[in-house]
């Protein structure tokens, strides 16, 4: 196999795994702050990782392998199979949430004895989060919280701890429920000490 194909069908690969567990992170946060607007962005998402899927599927098949070499691309293509799934199985936690079911008693109970919460802040221009990577923001060591996922416009961002926050990105994080007001004061920049440390 070329090279450039093998690479383009390993991009495919990481592009669908991150979606998927993506989806999953804002599925759960749509259920446990009940929003609909989270939900719906899961949908949307679901469309994405259809087209990604299909994509992914095409550039494996055309991609010349020797018969040799079938078995180890059949366990590609179970790959994106399974990864198309869990997209699939986040997208129908949204639907619950869409269309206005309420939780199952175990679940209600589950979500509020947690002592985890999810919450949502943007960050301001006078923020200390603007301007730094999420590694160094150190938002876990000052609010207990930690991001899930980044909304920069239309485009759903993971958290990794190289990718740099903006003012007007919001913030998706979990975490102990003490550390939420922390969390907001540090999007918002109305934190008293940049420096404090959740631990301290």
């Amino acid at each position: 196999m070329a090279e450039r194909t093998f690479k383009r069908i390993l991009k495919d690969l990481v592009n669908l795994k991150d979606t998927s567990e993506l989806m999953l992170n804002l599925a759960y946060s749509a259920l446990l702050l009940n929003s609909k607007e989270l939900a719906d962005e899961v949908l949307k998402l679901e469309e994405y990782v259809d087209k990604l899927h299909t994509e992914f599927e095409l550039a494996v098949l055309s991609s010349g392998f020797k018969p040799e070499e079938s078995k180890n691309f059949l366990g590609l293509i179970r790959i994106g199979v399974v990864t198309e799934e869990i997209a699939d199985a986040a997208a129908e936690i949204a639907e619950t949430v869409l269309r206005g079911l309420k939780p199952h008693p175990v679940l209600k109970m589950v979500i509020e004895e947690a002592d985890e919460t999810v919450s949502i802040a943007r960050v301001s221009d006078k923020s200390p989060l603007k301007g730094k990577t999420l590694r160094e923001a150190k938002i876990p060591d000052k609010s207990g919280m930690w991001v899930l996922v980044i909304k920069r416009g239309e485009k759903w961002i993971r958290p990794r701890p190289d990718v740099m926050i903006k003012a007007g990105d919001i913030l998706i994080a979990s975490g102990y429920s003490e550390g939420e007001e922390d969390f907001e004061r540090l999007a918002s920049g109305e934190a008293p000490d940049e420096d404090k440390s959740f631990r301290e």
